[in-house]
């Protein structure tokens, strides 16, 4: 029988990045995860003879600087380069529209669809970074948690006055990014179709929903308040795939002192009952692991799912019922199907040829021509199951890092979203997954033709594939939807956003807890810092 400070379930990013803080605090800790390598969704691998790519995960913006400097992830081996173009956006007409690192050029290339557009772009931008500078300060800090005294309110003193900082105008941003949708926002805005595509297709990643859905305009905000090498809002490419990060920081949890074990699972946290605090019935101890070993510890943190967390691996009578009832009712749709291929050759866009330089393959290749579309892909899905013209991101990161396919080969990331996360009808993901996956690799056909005589390979995983493997309850890359009503204080629900739960000594660290999904590493990094404050002031039992 193991004993340790603190044990973590699920060996993903946001379970190492705790591991690591709380290592280098002097904790004994040990993660334990139950896929063979660590990495939850960010991991790398080889999907056909040859070729490499990064499974569910698969580009870099939400990584916080603050985070890969305290776990010195450069000198563990991460290095992270920039795309040439930031998004390619093909036309069904022959045109296209570039977004570039440079805002001049990407200014130049919004003039040939809307000279208004070009004017305005410039203060939208401004606009938006300014209300996603909030969001940046807030994200490394926890969340208000009402109930829990004076202290639980200070944050929501906090985030209010950096609204009330902000001048007049953008206070009513702040809150038509809060609550509006994408569509209405970018509508008011601008008048170019493609423009305004280009800029929502973020309204829509992992959000099961139309850019027109209210809400889906913070999940735009959500994904652009990230950087990349010093550059706010850019994306770049992790050299060794996703698993590179998760694989970095696995290296600084050992280097720390840290203990990790892969392939094996948790069957349940060990609690003991009885009134133990504030709302709190029962104590967690440590956890039984699938092959029957207990390993005891003083606290236990939980990576995964807050569903899955309360669902299957917590006695039901540790929990007091409404918060129970609570996480039973968490909202887990995300509308992603997620597919990788092998090619023997480049893409070559009808509307982008190579002839002119490839730089625009290194972009995030967005084939969705207008909100429009988008909107119908929505309703498509809820109908039918999935969208008959489906939206589909596409990456070549082989044109960035040469390490990830043979000479001449390349690999593509599809990232698509429509699709239903239960069929209609009762019909399974397991029927149906080769099926999708013939349709987008035509729709993709269609921007580029040739392309699925490219490919040598693919890896194809449905939303149901996505739970089973990773966790990712009905697909949901966020483990929980970004709804107004599962952010900030409510991430999992009111009075627990601090990372802590109703069962002492039993914490959350995972995407399902503010600030949310994508891998920033936010999560685990604030965890640890509450976790380390309760071995501090000895809120946590003794060994």
């Amino acid at each position: 029988m193991g004993h340790y400070d603190v044990i973590i379930i699920g060996g993903g990013h946001n379970g190492l990045v705790a591991a690591a803080y709380l290592a280098a605090a002097g904790l004994t800790v040990k993660v334990v995860e139950r896929q063979p390598v660590v990495g939850g969704a960010a991991v790398t691998e080889e999907f056909h003879p040859g070729f490499r790519n990064s499974v569910a995960s698969y580009t870099v913006s939400l990584l916080s600087p603050k985070i890969i400097a305290d776990l010195e992830l450069p000198v563990h081996g991460l290095r992270i380069v920039d795309r040439k173009v930031q998004n390619l956006l093909p036309l069904p007409d022959g045109r296209a529209l570039r977004m570039h690192p440079d805002p001049a050029a990407t200014r130049a290339e919004v003039a040939r669809f809307s000279a208004r557009d070009a004017d305005r772009l410039g203060a939208f931008g401004e606009r938006l970074d300014r209300i996603a500078d909030i969001v940046r300060r807030l994200w490394l800090k926890t969340p208000a948690n009402p109930g829990r005294g004076l202290g639980g309110w200070l944050p929501a003193l906090e985030a209010a006055g950096l609204a009330y900082g902000l001048d007049r105008e953008s206070q009513r941003d702040l809150l038509e990014l809060i609550g509006s949708s994408a569509g209405d926002l970018l509508d008011r805005w601008f008048e170019s179709e493609p423009l305004k595509a280009v800029l929502g297709f973020d309204s829509v990643v992992g959000n099961y929903g139309s850019p027109y859905s209210p809400g889906s305009a913070y999940v735009l905000l959500h994904h652009v308040v990230g950087e990349v090498n010093g550059r706010r809002g850019g994306w770049g490419h992790a050299v060794g795939g996703m698993g590179a990060i998760t694989q970095a920081m696995a290296r600084s949890v050992a280097a720390r002192g840290g203990e990790i074990e892969t392939g094996v699972a948790v069957a349940r946290v060990l609690t003991e009952r009885g009134q133990v605090g504030r709302g709190q019935v029962g104590r967690a101890t440590g956890v039984v692991l699938a092959d029957g070993r207990v390993l005891r510890a003083r606290a236990v943190v939980s990576n995964l799912n807050p569903k899955l967390l309360f669902r299957d691996l917590v006695d039901p009578a540790a929990v007091p019922a409404d918060f129970a009832a609570r996480m039973a009712a968490w909202r887990c749709r995300s509308g992603t199907f997620r597919m990788n291929v092998a090619l023997d050759r480049l893409p070559e866009f009808t509307a982008a040829p190579n002839r002119d330089g490839t730089d625009h393959l290194t972009a995030g290749i967005i084939l969705a021509p207008s909100l429009g579309y988008m909107d119908r892909a929505y309703a498509d899905a809820r109908a039918l199951g999935w969208s008959r013209e489906p939206i589909v991101e596409l990456l070549i990161p082989s044109t960035l890092d040469d390490t990830l396919a043979p000479p001449g080969g390349h690999v593509a990331s599809l990232f698509c979203q429509h699709v239903a996360p239960d069929l209609p009808d009762g019909r399974s993901w397991d029927e149906a997954r080769d099926t999708v996956a013939d349709l987008m690799l035509d729709t993709v056909e269609r921007y580029a033709p040739g392309f699925k005589a490219s490919v040598l390979g693919r890896q194809v995983l449905s939303p149901l594939d996505l739970e089973r493997r990773f966790g990712l309850i009905g697909g949901d890359i966020f483990h929980g939807s970004l709804a107004l009503d599962q952010l900030w204080a409510a991430r999992p629900t009111l009075g627990f956003a601090d990372y802590r739960t109703p069962v002492a000594g039993l914490y959350q660290c995972g995407s399902g807890t503010h600030p949310g999904g994508g891998v920033s590493g936010a999560p685990g990094h604030n965890a640890a810092r509450e976790i380390l404050q309760d071995f501090r002031w000895g809120r946590v039992a003794q060994a």
